[in-house]
């Protein structure tokens, strides 16, 4: 979910800143070592290659191979973070405005693109798009007209089948090529932004399955966020599930009440959908109901919301789910997409499902059944002292060491001067603050880890000869306030929060408005300490930390806000909230771009220490990949497009290789 109302960009970027083969059943699913055919690597999405030609000892040297320019540098907020697929020795991806690419993998030329021609002003909160998805038809001849075929979804909801080749548009599926994912929503958007595609749909035995992104703090009936499969060949819908039930048989119906509980929208899948072709499972990260700061009109424990949730990817049937947050009042979706792995507990491996949380937690769920592998405590959180809200009064703790911290006083404000500090600490000292999970309030709550995580997008990366899971985090606090709609101007709070970095919403068919913002001192630093990023790595063997290193380094324009340095390999610095995935390969690397500072990073993945950085033409908000190319050479490719923010302004891809 994402906003649709703008703010200044320097707070916006730190707001919302932020085919395969399938082993035996039971074990991990992997990609051919030199493709990457999946957003994830593989269609689990653990993210782990494993090549070895770049390694420890050689990528020091890593250079430039190629760049390749998308040509969108029209000007607007829009955020290139797609992640290329290698399929059939084709490179391809999307870009923000539809544009559908091709590449070759060793020269970075482009062999065809497609136009959807997405409206630049569309005004989408999230305009992005981070991939496209690949299927092979098995009843077609090789070489046929839409064998292979490419599988978009464009932000502005219409699923594309183009063919690999050429692409032509597959005239057989859907509408002339085009399915539109607009119809049929059991809310239809109230305005046109306030629905949007961002993520590359899961390709499972012959279907599409695809969520949505909706606007968030909008209203109690936002746009509804239905998960939907369509038949590859022709785009006919095979089945849809609502995650706010809607049948009163459902063992979930009765965890939400109230006469208008059922008309919530949201809850949708706005990250990456991954499956499992063994087992026939998809496996759905929920985001948080609408709206997503007060809970009056959708009153329970809001099941199916929130949650990991396996669906059988022929019929959409709910196989189990697990929730991560109980009636979310925090805007704590399940951002990261499930990564699907193997891992060894007490001599047993066990299929495994991973789901880091912006609740700075890291859950591992038995993939069969949901149970967690790690134990998992429901613990008493703070209640709610707003009219007409009842938060859940435990939430599900993993026994995981957090990723993030949960607990920031006055006492430990941050600032580079003595005033700065004493402003963060005035700042924290006038909110709500009883620990994590501390409702929304009318006086102001703090809100810590905040919106963007925690762990976020970017998600997890396996590590699978050590058992450890690889996470970037963010620890910066917000703060969220609910403003009574009675007697209050709107447009007067609009330009006083404004007019402070901050954020307002009026939530529609609610008693209040929303006012948030990051906790920024005057300096223009967050006021939580240091490192405000941060990559963690944790060892699922011993149940521990095993390193967590600052990512990012935000020292250079701290301060001033000037253009950003690049400090030296192994300085000290703070680290930098940050946006995007890692990537492990089995050359004990963990590749990551992500950072304010647009700087592309290897790590030893054993130790966390930095190994390699290089200046990216702007901020790598992304994910990367790797491959062989057709030349025998390793390729590590990542988008540094920015998003018109912090994180710069440009159009590149670009491919590493060793000289």
């Amino acid at each position: 979910m994402r906003s649709i109302v703008r703010m200044p960009r320097v707070r916006r970027v730190l707001l919302c800143v932020l085919i395969c083969t399938v082993q035996q059943r039971g074990l991990a699913q992997t990609a051919t070592p030199t493709e990457w055919p999946v957003y994830g690597g593989d269609p689990g999405g653990a993210r782990y290659s494993s090549l070895t030609q770049v390694n420890r000892s050689n990528v020091q040297t890593l250079t430039t191979a190629w760049t390749f320019r998308t040509g969108e540098l029209l000007p607007g907020s829009r955020s290139f973070e797609a992640t290329p697929i290698l399929v059939d020795g084709t490179l391809f991806l999307s870009t923000p405005l539809g544009k559908i690419i091709a590449l070759d993998p060793v020269t970075g030329r482009e062999r065809w693109r497609y136009d959807a021609q997405v409206n630049a002003r569309a005004g989408f909160g999230d305009f992005t798009s981070r991939g496209v998805s690949s299927w092979r038809d098995p009843a077609a001849a090789a070489g046929a007209l839409c064998s292979r075929r490419i599988i978009a979804a464009t932000i502005d909801g219409r699923l594309l089948a183009l063919d690999a080749g050429t692409g032509a548009l597959c005239r057989a599926f859907g509408r002339d090529g085009v399915v539109s994912l607009r119809e049929g929503l059991r809310n239809r958007p109230f305005e046109f932004a306030e629905y949007e595609v961002t993520s590359p749909p899961a390709i499972i035995n012959g279907l599409i399955v695809v969520g949505s992104a909706i606007a968030d703090n909008n209203r109690t009936d936002a746009a509804s966020g239905e998960v939907r499969a369509y038949d590859a060949r022709t785009g006919r819908k095979v089945w849809s599930w609502d995650p706010v039930p809607q049948r009163a048989d459902d063992p979930a119906y009765s965890a939400w009440q109230g006469k208008d509980a059922h008309r919530t929208g949201a809850a949708n899948a706005w990250s990456v959908i991954v499956a499992d072709t063994a087992r026939g499972l998809v496996f759905v990260p929920t985001s948080a109901p609408s709206p997503d700061y007060y809970g009056g009109a959708r009153l329970g424990r809001n099941d199916y919301a929130n949650s990991i949730v396996a669906l059988r990817a022929t019929t959409g049937t709910v196989v189990w789910h697990f929730q991560t947050v109980h009636h979310d009042l925090w805007d704590y979706d399940n951002a990261s997409p499930p990564a699907l792995v193997d891992i060894t507990i007490d001599g047993r491996t066990h299929a495994a499902v991973l789901q880091a949380t912006k609740t700075g937690m890291l859950f591992v769920l038995d993939r069969d059944t949901g149970e967690p592998l790690i134990p998992v405590e429901e613990r008493p959180v703070p209640t709610s002292d707003v009219n007409g809200e009842q938060a859940w009064p435990t939430q599900p703790f993993s026994t995981l060491p957090p990723l993030s911290p949960h607990r920031l006083q006055a006492s430990d404000a941050f600032g580079l001067t003595d005033d700065s500090r004493a402003a963060c600490r005035e700042q924290i000292a006038a909110l709500r603050n009883d620990g994590i999970f501390t409702p929304p309030s009318v006086r102001g709550t703090l809100a810590f880890p905040s919106n963007i995580g925690g762990a976020h997008w970017g998600g997890v990366a396996w590590d699978a000869p050590r058992q450890r899971a690889i996470v970037p985090v963010n620890t910066i606090a917000a703060f969220i306030r609910l403003v009574p709609t009675e007697g209050t101007n709107i447009a007067a709070l609009r330009r006083e929060a404004e007019s402070r970095g901050h954020q307002v919403n009026r939530l529609r068919n609610t008693p209040f408005h929303q006012v948030r913002g990051l906790l920024i001192g005057p300096d223009g630093v967050p006021c939580t300490p240091p490192p405000f990023g941060s990559l963690v790595a944790v060892d699922l063997a011993t149940r521990t930390i095993a390193w967590s290193v600052p990512l990012g380094d935000m020292s250079a324009d701290a301060a001033s806000g000037t253009a950003l340095g690049s400090p030296r390999v192994g300085s000290p610095n703070l680290g930098s909230p940050n946006l995007g995935g890692a990537i492990v390969t089995a050359g004990g690397l963990v590749f990551i771009g992500a950072t304010l500072d647009r700087q592309f990073r290897a790590y030893d993945v054993e130790t966390g220490r930095e190994l390699w950085r290089t200046a990216l033409p702007a901020g790598g908000k992304a994910t990367p990949m790797t491959y062989v190319g057709a030349d025998g050479r390793q390729y590590v490719v990542i988008a540094a497009g920015g998003d018109g923010g912090r994180f710069g302004f440009g159009d590149a891809v670009v491919a590493f290789r060793l000289p």
